[in-house]
């Protein structure tokens, strides 16, 4: 599994990609899981969906760097976190990559997604028509993948259930390239917050979005 793509975003935020290339047992060499990860692991069909939790925990094992056990766990809003360090962490994947971003002081949030046509007959339920009218949305199928990956990525960087895409987060218009950023207006419970999301596309047609703050 090499890396594909490593950012270090600041000084204490790091993003890396990973195409996934090994078998489950090779992904298992990498790992020290204890009996209750085990237990979750043998509950997930053999496919995509075990390879993908197997190699979220390589490439976060590979980006702190340790040959230490390391405790992952998903809290009750269903977001990953670590019991025996205070960074914060993200994890995404679809079909051959898996995406990981580790902040050590700040909040942070990840998303990465494959590219499909389909999205077009989705689109009202994550978006406002007066998203859906901006130009560089519309039926773009790339512009409708940046919003989906924005919002997702902010989705988990609040971390906690209730926040709805269509209703609570609005993407300002912008400038769409094949790498960019943008502003999104998110409507939190303790007040309205200004998130910046940075986005790119892959040569190989995955969309990935994330954000630190």
């Amino acid at each position: 599994m090499p890396v594909v793509f490593n950012k270090n975003i600041d000084e204490e935020t790091i993003l890396a990609v990973w195409k996934i290339e090994e078998t489950e047992a090779e992904l298992l060499s990498g790992l020290q899981l204890k009996q209750h990860e085990l237990d979750f692991i043998s509950s997930l069909n053999n496919g995509k969906r075990l390879l993908h939790w197997l190699s979220t925990r390589v490439l976060l094992r590979t980006m702190l760097n340790t040959s230490e056990y390391i405790d992952c766990r998903m809290d009750e809003h269903g977001k990953p976190y670590l019991p025996n360090l205070e960074y914060h962490i993200s994890l995404s994947h679809s079909y051959d990559y898996a995406s990981v971003i580790i902040g050590k002081t700040k909040k942070v949030g990840v998303d990465i997604e494959l590219i499909k046509h389909k999205i077009k007959s989705i689109k009202h339920k994550f978006l406002s028509d007066i998203e859906l009218a901006q130009k560089q949305i519309g039926d773009n199928i790339d512009g409708l993948y940046v919003c989906w990956v924005a919002k997702e990525a902010i989705y988990k960087w609040n971390g906690t259930k209730g926040l709805e895409f269509k209703r609570d987060i609005y993407i300002k218009p912008f400038k769409l390239r094949n790498e960019g950023e943008l502003t999104a207006m998110v409507h939190l419970p303790q007040g309205t917050r200004e998130l910046t999301v940075h986005y790119f596309k892959t040569q190989d047609g995955y969309m990935l979005g994330y954000v630190v703050a």
